[in-house]
This record gives structure tokens, sequence and C-alpha cells, in this order.
């Protein structure tokens, strides 16, 4: 895996990301975008 893939990607106030079993969701104020993936790893932590 590239670099840039390991690189953390912060969320902000008012979006919503849905990972389901082949599709990720993000929705937000402008609007919503889903993307089919055949796999996805990810990490999820909470920094406040």
């Amino acid at each position: 895996m590239s670099r840039i893939g390991n690189n953390p990607i912060t969320i902000p106030e008012g979006v919503v990301v849905d990972i389901q079993s082949d599709v990720i969701t993000v929705k937000g104020k402008l609007g919503e975008l889903s993307q089919p993936y055949d796999s996805v790893s990810f990490t999820k932590k909470i920094q406040h």
C-alpha cells in the first residue's frame, strides 16, 4: 500500500460515514456519495 493510504482521514462535524460490507456512503450538507469496494480495511479512532 502507498504511504498516502496509511494517512488518517479527519471526518468533519455534520458528516456521516456508513461502511457496509462492500459500499462506503458519505453524507454531508452538500449531498451524498456512495462508492462500492471489493475490500475495505480501516481503524476507527475518536479524537477530541
